[in-house]
């Protein structure tokens, strides 16, 4: 018998805004980050006019706040950011549905396009399994790049598809917000756009 299994997004759809940015803020303090983010303007704005693509926009700005920065440093601000920060940032709406799940024995997965670092903490705490982007660390230190391909878009479902062998396994539901999240969500018998706001 096929297991049920839900997907879920997480910056947006579980969460009222983009963790990767409150992240920045938390650990680099308010006046670097939008010092950083008018340095990065150009960048930004080519992501948006589509002439470079979402990942190396994100890697611009990774590469600008986390080059260098060592291994055991970053961990520490996560773990600080995912007890401290995180919880303020969760929807309780999108938690009840979690356990709504949980109680039907469906396995959730979170699949999300923000690092796995500070998301690790609070899926685990729920039971979930998760899919993120990972960052790629050279001698000891954050590159600012990410390892292999930014989780977003196609690349959602190529990570599930690495993860899961889905013949074995009946998707009930996917959740997402932005159009990044739509090839995920055509995976579901049901696809929720939106669920939570």
């Amino acid at each position: 018998m096929k297991r049920e299994i839900a997907f879920f997004d997480f910056d947006g759809t579980i969460t009222t805004k983009d963790t990767l940015l409150e992240f920045i803020k938390f650990s680099k303090g308010s006046f670097r980050f939008y010092l950083g983010f008018i340095i990065n303007a150009p960048y930004l704005l080519a992501f948006k006019l589509g002439i470079i693509t979402n990942q190396s926009a994100k890697e611009k700005i990774l590469r600008f706040f986390f080059h260098d920065t060592p291994v055991e440093v970053f961990k520490k601000h996560c773990e600080d950011f995912s007890r401290s920060i995180l919880p303020k940032l969760i929807r309780p709406k999108a938690v009840d549905e979690i356990y709504k799940l949980k109680q039907n024995n469906i396995i959730i997965a979170v699949v999300s396009a923000s690092p796995e670092n500070w998301i690790e903490a609070w899926a685990k705490s729920l039971g979930l399994e998760l899919i993120a982007s990972r960052l790629e660390v050279s001698a000891g230190k954050l590159t600012g790049k990410i390892l292999g391909k930014n989780c977003h878009g196609n690349e959602k479902v190529s990570r599930i598809r690495e993860a899961y062998d889905l013949t074995d396994y009946f998707i009930v539901a996917a959740y997402g917000d932005t159009s990044g999240d739509k090839p995920m969500l055509e995976l579901a018998k049901e696809a929720h756009y939106k669920p939570f706001n």
